[in-house]
């Protein structure tokens, strides 16, 4: 019976993610995956965006610059596709993130047995994608909800035999980009974080969550400190000669 009723939990969380990619507005496509070396290796990108443009997506790349009226990155997704180690098969699937890194909906597992990479990660794609496409996504026009709380299975098996303990989030604004700065970084999700790119693209800062989201571990040129948001303007700051340094960034999340 307890099974039962973790799996009928499981199943409504799953359709409530599904639901919800109905209030976000476009998708940012990240020019590099993780199991891939260089950008857009294998065409990887270019059919990320023309699967989710299928699926009835307004999706940009990473370095593009959005239009009016998409500058507001919590109106966001972001996509990232992983791969599941499996011997003489291929196995991707795709993750779709709100601007905090939580996941908001996993695709299935798209299944490839060809051998060569460029026709297996092209087939194992497409096939993940179906069930993106079965979703027969439409803007809503709402503002999405930032999620307190993610649901697992395991979270569910945990809170089953425990009250439920009020969760109250603080939202905190974040400044907003620049556009017009010939300086502004990109943020592309990672799995911890952030890598922020220029217009390149190259890889100029990588940054970790913390509990805020106006502030981040910062790592550049091999320097470790924060980023953190003031006075409407992100800012890396780190320690040099016991000197406290501030540089002013311009990111567009």
């Amino acid at each position: 019976m307890k099974i039962k009723i973790l799996l009928t939990a499981l199943f409504s969380s799953v359709i409530g993610f599904a639901q919800s990619l109905n209030d976000y507005k476009a998708v940012i496509v990240p020019l590099k995956y993780d199991f891939i070396k260089e950008d857009n290796q294998y065409r990887l990108a270019t059919l990320s965006k023309s699967n989710l443009l299928q699926a009835g997506f307004t999706a940009f790349y990473v370095n593009e610059e959005l239009p009016t009226g998409y500058n507001e990155r919590c109106d966001l997704l972001y996509v990232n596709v992983r791969k599941d180690n499996a011997f003489l098969v291929t196995k991707l699937f795709v993750e779709f993130k709100d601007c905090y890194g939580r996941i908001v909906y996993t695709s299935e597992t798209g299944k490839s047995r060809e051998k060569e990479y460029d026709v297996a990660y092209r087939e194992a794609l497409n096939n993940a994608f179906v069930s993106v496409n079965a979703l027969h996504y439409k803007y809503s026009g709402k503002s999405p909800v930032a999620p307190t709380k993610v649901t697992t299975a395991a979270s569910l098996q945990t809170t089953a035999s425990a009250a439920p303990a009020a969760i109250q989030q603080t939202v905190v604004a974040t400044p907003a980009a620049d556009v017009s700065d010939p300086n502004l970084l990109y943020a592309q999700p990672t799995e911890n974080g952030y890598q922020l790119i220029d217009k390149t693209p190259k890889v100029v800062m990588k940054l970790l969550k913390t509990s805020r989201p106006d502030s981040f571990i910062a790592i550049k040129d091999g320097i470790q400190g924060s980023l953190n948001a003031k006075d409407n303007q992100w800012y890396f700051e780190y320690y040099q000669n016991d000197k406290l340094i501030s540089e002013k960034v311009s990111v567009k999340f």
